[in-house]
C-alpha cells in the first residue's frame, strides 16, 4: 500500500503544481488585461481542481488539520463536504467550458450564435448560481460525514484512517444518489452533445481545408489536432467521472468500501484534473509564447553576463537589457486552439 500511495502522492503533485501554475497565469491575465470569458472559466476550473487534490482522502488537508490539532469529527466533516462541493464544480464548470466552446465555433448563421453576447454577459451570474447550487446540494455530507468511533453496532462505514459515514434511512440515501446521477447524467450529456457538435464543425472545415492546402498541410493542420484534443478530453472526463460514480454509488448502496477500490477510486478522481492542466499548457499558445520569451531573455542574460565578466565588453558594452522584446500575450484562450 505504501508504493500505491507513493503513486497518489506523486499524481496530486503533479496536478497541484499544474494547475497552481494556470491559476497564477490566469490571474495575472484577468488583472493585467481586460479578461475573456474562456479566462474566466478556466481559472475556476483550476482553483476547483487544485481543491479537489487538497482534499483527496488523507492525502493532504486532513494532514493540515492534524498539524493544527483539530478536532477529527470537525476535519472529516470539512472535508468531505468541501470536496463533494468541488468535484460538483467541476462538472458543471467543465459543462460551461464544453458549451461556451461549442457557442464561439457555431457559424454566425446557426442557431447558437445569438447566444455568444448572452454567455459573456452572465458569466459571473452562472458562477454565483453554481457555487450556490453545489454548497446547497452537497450539504448533506455534513450530517453523513463525521470521525470513525470504533463502536461495532453504529454500522458506520470506514472510508479513511479517520472518518466514517454513519447509516442513514435508505429512502433518503436513494433519493439523494437518484438526484445526485440525474445531475451527472444531465451534465455529461449536454458535455458529449457539445463536443460531437464541434467535432463536426472541425470535420466540416477540415474537408473545406482539404482543397485549399497541401497533404502536408493537412495532416499537421490545427483542426485535427483540436479535434484529438477534444476527443482525448471528453473520453477521459466521461470515463473517469462515470468509474468514480459507479464505485461511490456500488459502496453507498453496499454500504461497504473496500481498502483496494477506495485507493483506486481515489486514483480515478485525480486522472481527471491533472489531465487537464497538461493538454491546456500544450495547447495554449500564449504560454508557449511566454516560455519562449522567458528562455530567450534567460539565455541572453547568460551571455551578457558572460561577456562582462570575460572583460571584453567593459568599456563598450551597448547591450541593454530593455531592447528585448517583452513577451506579448495576445489571442483568446480555450481548451482547444483553433487557427
Amino acid at each position: 500500500m505504501s508504493s500505491i500511495k507513493n503513486v497518489l502522492y506523486f499524481q496530486s503533485g503533479l496536478g497541484v503544481l499544474a494547475n497552481m501554475f494556470l491559476l497564477i497565469f490566469y490571474i495575472f491575465i484577468v488583472l493585467g488585461h481586460r479578461p475573456k470569458p474562456i479566462d474566466l472559466i478556466s481559472c475556476q476550473l483550476n482553483f476547483v481542481h487544485i481543491m479537489m487534490f487538497l482534499t483527496a482522502g488523507d492525502i493532504w488537508l486532513t494532514d493540515l488539520f492534524a498539524s493544527l490539532n483539530i478536532e477529527n469529527n470537525f476535519k472529516c466533516k470539512a472535508t468531505f463536504y468541501i470536496n463533494r462541493v468541488m468535484r460538483g464544480l467541476s462538472i458543471c464548470i467543465t459543462c460551461l467550458l464544453s458549451v461556451f466552446q461549442a457557442v464561439t465555433m457555431s457559424p454566425s448563421t446557426s442557431f447558437l450564435a445569438k447566444f455568444k453576447h448572452t454567455l459573456k454577459k452572465y458569466i459571473i451570474y452562472i458562477f454565483f448560481y453554481f457555487w450556490l447550487f453545489n454548497l446547497s446540494f452537497s450539504s448533506n455530507q455534513l450530517f453523513s460525514a463525521g470521525a470513525y468511533t470504533n463502536v461495532s453496532d453504529t454500522n458506520q462505514m470506514k472510508i479513511s484512517k479517520y472518518c466514517s459515514y454513519f447509516p442513514t434511512n435508505k429512502i433518503i440515501r436513494g433519493l439523494i444518489l437518484t438526484v445526485t446521477t440525474l445531475r451527472d447524467v444531465f451534465l455529461v450529456g449536454v458535455m458529449v452533445t457539445t463536443s460531437a457538435y464541434m467535432v463536426l464543425l472541425l470535420f466540416r472545415h477540415q474537408k473545406q481545408c482539404k482543397h485549399l492546402h497541401s497533404i502536408n498541410y493537412w495532416r499537421a493542420s490545427p483542426e485535427k489536432k483540436a479535434t484529438q484534443t477534444i476527443l482525448v478530453l471528453v473520453v477521459f472526463f466521461v470515463v473517469m467521472y462515470w468509474v468514480d460514480l459507479i464505485i461511490s454509488s456500488t459502496s453507498v448502496l453496499l454500504w461497504r468500501y473496500d481498502t483496494v477500490i477506495l485507493t483506486v477510486q481515489k486514483f480515478v478522481m485525480n486522472v481527471y484534473p491533472t489531465i487537464t492542466p497538461l493538454v491546456q499548457i500544450s495547447s495554449d499558445n500564449r504560454i508557449l509564447k511566454c516560455h519562449q520569451a522567458f528562455f530567450k531573455g534567460a539565455i541572453f542574460v547568460f551571455f551578457k553576463k558572460d561577456i562582462y565578466s570575460s572583460g571584453l565588453c567593459q568599456h563598450h558594452a551597448t547591450l541593454d537589457l530593455n531592447s528585448v522584446d517583452s513577451p506579448t500575450v495576445s489571442g483568446g484562450i480555450s481548451t482547444i486552439q483553433v487557427h
